[in-house]
């Protein structure tokens, strides 16, 4: 059996693969790692992020402070949502963790913006819906808890876009775009320490409403190592499997990102 390849995209050092790097590794996954934040603009910006996913197997985004339509301040965004659209448009299965979901979310058509109830910090409950209960990559998942670290979310989905969990204010946080294309808001990649060196370093730490149960929400996260391992190293091998099984017959992905 040949080994997988997944393109990855970091958008800064924080925000590594993780633990599904490191799952997916164990498995022999090949990670393609493409840390955007930490490329030379000289060539212009988004240069460091490619037009397909090559030979890649998957194509995963992953996490960061940017809000995903920053692109002054952020100026491979763009390219990474037309890189996402492409992707999933051409039936290459694709997991997007909280940036990359939102990115997902905005490069097809939805629309992504400040939760007007507030950020979400620390350890969350996933709720699966109906839809999510029966879904192959979510449905293991139902009593889990994740980790959460988020100011934006998904305002409207794109269309045909299924809510496979949602937060406890009622946002989505869990969605499948297409039967090959997964977004999550919360972050099954994060480790306790990971966790630490956000609330610690991470710009968005200095956020008032956040700021209060840091190190309650450190605490519990360091608690629940054990449970979060058991419940999201399996998400991980169901993502691999779905890899595993092929590209999807090409569908055209709903986004103005060409």
């Amino acid at each position: 059996m040949r080994p997988l390849t997944f393109l990855t995209i970091e958008h800064e050092d924080e925000c590594p693969p993780g633990w599904l790097g490191q799952w997916w590794q164990e498995r022999g996954v090949r990670l393609r790692r493409i840390q955007a934040h930490a490329q030379p603009t000289d060539e212009g910006a988004g240069a460091a992020i490619p037009q397909d996913v090559g030979d890649a197997d998957a194509l995963v985004v992953f996490g960061g402070e940017a809000g995903a339509n920053d692109d002054l301040d952020y100026p491979w965004l763009p390219a990474t949502r037309a890189l996402i659209a492409r992707s999933i448009g051409a039936g290459v299965p694709f997991l997007g963790v909280c940036l990359g979901h939102q990115l997902a979310c905005a490069a097809l058509g939805g629309e992504v913006g400040r939760n007007p109830l507030g950020p979400a910090t620390g350890l969350t409950p996933v709720t699966l819906t109906a839809a999510g209960e029966s879904d192959p990559i979510l449905g293991g998942c139902l009593g889990s808890v994740a980790v959460q670290w988020n100011s934006d979310v998904a305002l409207r989905l794109p269309p045909d876009a299924t809510v496979l969990a949602t937060a406890p204010d009622g946002t989505p946080q869990a969605v499948r775009f297409t039967p090959w294309a997964y977004g999550v808001q919360f972050h099954p990649e994060v480790t306790p320490e990971q966790f630490d060196s956000w609330w610690l370093d991470k710009p968005s730490a200095t956020d008032p409403e956040r700021r209060a149960g840091y190190q309650e929400a450190s605490a519990a996260i360091h608690a629940a190592s054990a449970d979060l391992q058991e419940h999201w190293q399996p998400f991980a091998d169901r993502f691999l499997e779905l890899a595993r099984s092929g590209r999807r017959p090409a569908a055209r992905a709903s986004s103005g990102e060409n």
